[in-house]
């Protein structure tokens, strides 16, 4: 058999197997859409996950204009679907509309690409304005649409408008399809919101809510924006988010499906590396979802290069964002958690407003699911999951995103980071220290350190580790011995050291206190804090993980305003 091309960026179906290019059959999605009870079905899927070729799929299949589609689908799954094959294939008028690259910096710039898009559109009909079944004051507002000087108010009905045109010319009810159509918000969110969201309240409203046109309504994004009244009052819309177990398998690849493209392709052997790096998605009940943009990256790489092929995306801005923000200590510190290996437990809002995202920060915790980031290993309470990165793809863009944070926010070099981590792990403490002190140099010349907390402190050193998160599994504020550690180090390679860190803040010195009295301080809350690891056994979880005493670095850490001091006992 023919190995099918890899039609890398590909989203157009017909174009997909015309071109004879690896499509994974995800075709008995059009029977799910037939068969569910909801006229309006919202699916919210991280970008890169199939959400535009499944659409355009859609329109393939039931565009009664190209009746010479039916062929497209002959051996795919849903082609033994008979009754649906002769109901539905070709045999309704599909208005299909994607609004994934309306990207502006204005709202006026924003406004201008839809009404492009929309004249777009009308441009396709434009047949009909020879048909009898529009009346001349329809004609007319048809008209002023293809020639871009209609009101804004007829391009808000303009698909509720065509809608009916098309109903009454072909006599069948019309399926409408909106891809993407968060993409304008999110991209205005901080520059144009009000004015995004209403105008994409009208349009889909007219669209969808109480037309008598419509047959069904397919609308894609990564996030349900409903608190703005997007989809107020549609009480035929029914919405299919990652948390949900219906249409769980339509996007992204599974893990049977992953092991036919390997085999095909003959990267078999390559499978628990691949798990690995881009396998770990749960959508609803289903588990082992891939990341079917990075996997097809990899298979059509000659050399099999494992690498980080997810796209950047606006949604990794706001979070980088986020996580450069002074006052983000605790998400740093989770972000480490995770990085550790380790999960989180947060409050997911599926009913997101991004106008919130300013004074809510846990609403950025849903923005990292949704948007791909992170996925759930279990849900905790009603509305509480527990949360984890993905894989070692998604782990290199939380590593990055700190790195930047440290390199750019507060102007520590990745070299001395480097440098800082290797002689914590080889027990250098002397030099540890010194690096230490020239990191905290760099970072707090610009700061007050004079309201830092503990906790400051502790989420700063999270921070300066998380180089260390592919050897090394980091945890903090964990219960070990007879008590919780600061910070703990757990080598993957068992040959390797452990390091447990204990924290102390002191008050900085007086103006009237000696250096004799300040450098005693230090010292005894050095001896408490290695005290402290000693009397507790802070490095228990070391011991029973297979570490010897020998390979256990105890690591006491006093801050005093902007310096810091390290003991010297490793072992």
């Amino acid at each position: 058999m023919e190995k099918r091309k890899i039609l890398l960026g590909e989203s157009d179906f017909r174009n997909m197997i015309q071109h004879k290019g690896y499509y994974v059959d995800k075709t008995l999605f059009i029977k799910e859409v037939v068969d569910n009870g909801a006229v309006v079905q919202l699916f919210t899927r991280p970008r890169r996950f199939g959400k535009t070729l499944n659409l355009s799929m859609l329109r393939y299949f039931f565009d009664v204009r190209m009746p010479e589609n039916r062929e497209l689908f002959q051996g795919l799954n849903i082609w033994h679907e008979h009754d649906i094959m002769q109901e539905h294939c070709c045999q309704h008028p599909v208005i299909f509309l994607t609004f994934k690259d309306v990207k502006a910096n204005t709202w006026e710039e924003s406004l201008n690409l839809i009404k492009d898009l929309l004249t777009e559109l009308y441009q396709e009909f434009r047949f009909l304005l020879q048909s009898e079944t529009l009346q001349a004051e329809e004609k007319e507002v048809f008209r002023k649409i293809l020639s871009k000087t209609a009101l804004q108010s007829d391009y808000e009905l303009s698909i509720k408008k065509l809608s009916k045109f098309l109903h009454e010319y072909y006599g069948k009810q019309v399926f409408i399809i909106i891809d993407e159509y968060d993409a304008p918000i999110q991209s205005g969110y901080d520059k144009y919101y009000d004015q995004v969201v209403s105008f994409t309240r009208n349009l889909l409203s007219g669209a969808f809510k109480d037309n008598p046109n419509l047959y069904k309504g397919v609308i894609t994004g990564i996030l349900r924006v409903s608190k703005e009244s997007i989809f107020s009052g549609l009480n035929n819309l029914k919405v299919f988010s990652i948390l949900e177990n219906r249409f769980a398998d339509k996007f992204g690849f599974t893990e049977e499906e992953v092991i036919q493209l390997l085999r095909d392709y003959g990267k078999l052997e390559k499978l628990e590396q691949v798990r690995r790096w881009y396998n770990g998605y749960r959508f609803g009940n289903t588990e082992n979802i891939y990341n079917p943009w990075s996997l097809l990256n990899f298979v059509d790489d000659p050399d099999s290069i494992f690498q980080s092929y997810w796209t950047q995306t606006s949604a990794n801005d706001l979070i980088k964002s986020e996580i450069k923000k002074q006052d983000a200590e605790d998400l740093r510190r989770d972000l480490q958690s995770l990085l550790g290996g380790e999960t989180v437990q947060k409050y997911i809002e599926e009913n997101f407003v991004f106008s919130d995202l300013k004074h809510q920060k846990d609403l950025l915790w849903t923005l990292m699911l949704f948007s791909g980031y992170l996925t759930v290993v279990q849900r905790v309470d009603y509305d509480e999951y527990e949360l984890r990165i993905p894989n070692f793809e998604l782990k290199l863009v939380f590593k990055r995103t700190v790195l930047e944070w440290l390199n750019y926010e507060v102007k520590v070099q990745n070299q001395q980071i480097r440098e800082l981590a290797k002689s914590l792990i080889e027990g250098r403490l002397a030099d540890f220290e010194w690096y230490f002190r020239q990191v905290m140099g760099d970072t707090f010349s610009y700061y007050d350190t004079a309201r830092f907390t503990e906790n400051v402190y502790h989420a700063y050193v999270l921070g300066l580790l998380a180089i260390l998160s592919d050897d090394y599994i980091i945890r903090s504020n964990r219960e070990s011995g007879e008590g919780r550690y600061d910070i703990l180090l757990i080598p993957r390679d068992k040959s390797g050291n452990g390091v447990v860190i204990e924290i102390k803040n002191i008050d900085r010195r007086g103006d009237s206190e000696s250096e004799a009295d300040f450098e005693r301080r230090v010292e005894r809350a050095l001896a408490e804090a290695l005290e402290q690891i000693e009397r507790k056994s802070y490095y228990r979880e070391l011991i029973d993980y297979g570490l010897s005493e020998e390979q256990i670095i105890k690591v006491p850490i006093v801050f005093a305003g902007k310096q810091a001091f390290v003991g010297r006992v490793s072992s």
